[in-house]
């Protein structure tokens, strides 16, 4: 039998071939799978706009996955250590979800999502929670505090006790 997982003390793992992720009081790195790109965002207010899970169709098709969980930043307030050159972008106008145009920024190494920016709140960008380097913070500023597109959620998987529900945000 393993040992449990302690999720009080700080845990930055290695991302790929990077392992230098960061985070402090104020400020943490997001870095994608193989290391080529790693971003500085706040971790806090008024640079944090929101942290939340998203059930939208889109979210499913982009990630591949029943939900995505995310977390808004202002771009005046995000930082590309490195690796600008290295993301790969894909635009849709009209997506499913909102009808506006959403872009997504890959890593073109790894094929890491790193964030998307949407027509329709521009001066911000949403990130991955998965990509953010302390998993520590996962569980404390980072948790999502909303669940979005929850009339879009799968049948199997329940609201999560605590967050604020929105069934729809957009029609």
């Amino acid at each position: 039998m393993s040992a449990p997982t302690d999720k009080v003390s700080s845990h930055i793992p290695l991302a790929g071939g990077a392992d230098d992720g960061w985070s402090n009081e104020e400020e943490a790195t997001s870095t994608c799978f193989c290391g080529a790109v790693q971003l500085k965002f706040p971790t806090q207010g008024p640079g944090l706009v929101r942290t939340y899970v998203c059930h939208c169709t889109d979210c499913r098709k982009i990630t591949g996955s029943m939900f995505a969980s995310n977390f808004t930043v202002l771009n005046t307030h995000l930082t590309h250590l490195r690796g600008r050159e290295n993301l790969t972008s894909f635009s849709q106008s009209r997506t499913t979800a909102s009808k506006s145009t959403m872009t997504n920024y890959f890593c073109s190494t790894c094929g890491t999502l790193m964030y998307r920016v949407t027509s329709r709140f521009p001066g911000a960008s949403n990130l991955r929670l998965g990509t953010v380097d302390d998993f520590h913070l996962h569980e404390t500023k980072l948790k999502p505090k909303l669940e979005q597109f929850t009339e879009n959620r799968v049948g199997w998987l329940h609201a999560v006790e605590g967050m604020d529900q929105i069934a729809k945000l957009w029609r």
